[in-house]
């Protein structure tokens, strides 16, 4: 999807020529269909003036969940999305949201308001030095404040959102509020034309791509693993995994780009693959703690061929043996037009690893069928999650699917079908699943909308199901309720046993009552048969939500690979333990 100038309504255009007038006049010309926020008084002169010239605005019941809606909006646009968040405790609500679509790389521009300018210093209601807050977390952080800074302001903070010199992430102004509601001669209506929305391109020399052409050929087991960068790059990098013969893996930044069932897709191999690589390309992708860092503990024999438009997207953590430095797309193409086929693959690893992948899946799906329940009773989380797949696959559209939560994300990775599309990403923030799904059914009315949530997770941003019903979106949301904060839990009875319980039970919670009581249509499910007709009256009554009591008793995929005991060199005991290996060989030998 591609946002385009809106043309402004004639009314709009007769009014009188503030601040805030240019601000509403220079997102609609920049394309911006709606924006998202929680009312204040400081912002309403920007609020009036956005929705006069059309944009929709969004209101939600926390300024958090308005800006995981923009980051949503962003994800799958592919376009800069806006929050608009009131002053000072506003803005600090704002915060979590602000990191987590930092972390994530997405460009989201966020607008907030100051004090009147006489009162700064002063001790003002709500006044908070909010750019100095948030500079750490934005790309651009700062203060409009005189009419004249107001277009330069805001066409560098469209290009520091979209990742014009530095990679993608948020961007935040404010005005004080005299600035915001005083008229303008410096940014008329007629004058303001939008921000830019073409990166500049950025071309690969021919001795990257010949380098780069050279190691794939010598390689023999190579494997791609993509990321942000390779986000608008989706048709080369098909092409370039037919011509390669590579493998391939995902990552939450670019998880979609690839069918589920593309031959050189293998998730449930992650680590046999990237342990047997010999070749590693990474394409648009930081290597962070969800990739060992790069290190040789989790990569023993590999070259990396790095593919990037920016710096941490070549050199960060592991310089790349080539470098790429180039729109990832362009540099795709042009490879995929070389001669880069292996000239002695091993087509026996290569074949074994996509049969292994195959037969991993099925067993799981299997074990699933033929696992209901866990120890206490309970649904099990992976027999809740076969269900919504053989639900999901019936549906006319493919279904967009978001998960949330510790224990229940873990399993949700392994076991849905397709991947989800969003989920708590690498900042891991919990609670992003309501507003990323009301976000996403919004922008998509004709397609199922599913977030599967884990209960403590969905604590965060419950109040949003009332956001769903009165702005018509009609996701459903599928709460996984172990009553606990499970990963938490495990651990405790594990390691703690002093007080196992402590703080990590959230019994008696009912959350189809919740839903009920805000005009939802809601169900509680505790059996595996009533999963199945629930889930289709759900989607037949979205916006919906179906509490299911699931199983405490069983560890999930990250519990069992130690994520809760937080080694000290990696995120998980294996690469920890690998890493420890090889620092010991080093010393020795």
């Amino acid at each position: 999807m591609t946002y385009a100038p809106r043309s402004l309504p004639a009314e709009f255009l007769r009014r009188p020529h503030s601040v805030a007038h240019a601000v509403a006049t220079f997102l609609a010309r920049s394309g911006v269909l709606r924006i998202y926020g929680l009312t204040g008084s400081h912002i309403k002169p920007l609020w009036d003036e956005a929705t006069r010239a059309g944009l929709r605005v969004i209101d939600v019941r926390h300024e958090a969940a308005a800006v995981h809606m923009a980051q949503a909006d962003a994800e799958l646009t592919g376009e800069p999305a806006v929050a608009v968040v009131t002053t000072g405790p506003g803005l600090a609500n704002a915060v979590p949201g602000i990191a987590a679509a930092h972390q994530a790389r997405v460009p989201v521009l966020i607008l907030s308001a100051l004090p009147p300018s006489a009162q700064l210093g002063l001790g003002a209601l709500e006044e908070l030095d909010q750019a100095g807050l948030v500079r750490s977390i934005t790309r651009l952080a700062g203060t409009v404040r005189h009419p004249r800074q107001l277009l330069p302001f805001l066409q560098a903070s469209f290009e520091a959102a979209v990742g014009a010199e530095a990679p993608p992430g948020p961007a935040f102004l404010d005005f004080p509020t005299d600035v915001l509601r005083g008229e303008t001669t410096w940014s008329r209506a007629e004058q303001i034309s939008g921000a830019p929305r073409a990166l500049r391109p950025i071309a690969p020399t021919p001795e990257a791509i010949d380098a780069a052409a050279a190691a794939i050929r010598t390689s023999r087991r190579p494997v791609v693993i993509s990321g942000r960068g390779a986000r608008a790059a989706q048709p080369a990098l098909s092409r370039f995994l037919a011509t390669s013969g590579a493998l391939y893996l995902d990552t939450p930044e670019s998880r979609g780009l690839v069918a589920d069932d593309h031959p050189a897709y293998v998730p449930a191999m992650r680590s046999a693959v990237m342990g047997g690589a010999d070749t590693v390309i990474t394409v648009g992708r930081r290597l962070d703690f969800a990739l060992a860092y790069g290190s040789n503990a989790a990569f023993p024999a590999a070259t990396f061929i790095r593919i990037g438009r920016h710096g941490e997207e070549l050199t960060a953590n592991r310089v790349g043996d080539v470098q790429v430095h180039a729109d990832t797309g362009r540099a795709l193409e042009l490879l995929a037009a070389s001669d880069i086929a292996p000239d002695a693959p091993d087509t026996g690893w290569l074949q074994d690893i996509r049969d292994r992948n195959a037969r991993r899946r099925k067993r799981w799906a299997d074990r699933a069928r033929a696992e209901p329940t866990g120890p206490d009773g309970a649904i099990h989380p992976n027999a809740l999650i076969s269900v919504i797949n053989e639900t999901l696959a019936g549906a006319d559209q493919a279904p967009i699917v978001i998960a949330d939560g510790g224990d229940t994300l873990s399993f949700a990775r392994v076991g849905l079908t397709p991947p989800p599309r969003l989920d708590t990403g690498t900042f891991g923030l919990l609670g992003v699943g309501v507003p990323f799904a009301i976000a996403a059914s919004l922008l998509h009315p004709d397609r199922t909308v599913l977030a599967l949530i884990g209960d403590g997770a969905f604590g965060f941003n419950a109040m949003e199901l009332d956001t769903a019903r009165r702005t018509g979106a009609r996701p459903i949301f599928v709460i996984s309720n172990n009553s606990a904060w499970n990963i938490e839990r495990l651990d405790h009875v594990a390691n703690y046993t002093a007080n196992p319980r402590f703080n990590t039970e959230l019994p008696g919670c009912r959350y189809d009552q919740l839903a009920r009581s805000l005009g939802m249509h809601a169900q509680r499910v505790t059996s595996l048969d009533r999963l199945a007709p629930a889930l289709h009256e759900a989607i037949a009554h979205a916006p919906s939500l179906i509490d299911v009591r699931t199983s405490g008793e069983i560890p999930s995929p990250d519990f069992t690979a130690g994520l809760a005991d937080l080694p000290d060199l990696h995120v998980v005991r294996g690469w920890d333990d690998a890493e420890r290996a090889l620092h010991t060989r080093q010393e020795e030998g």
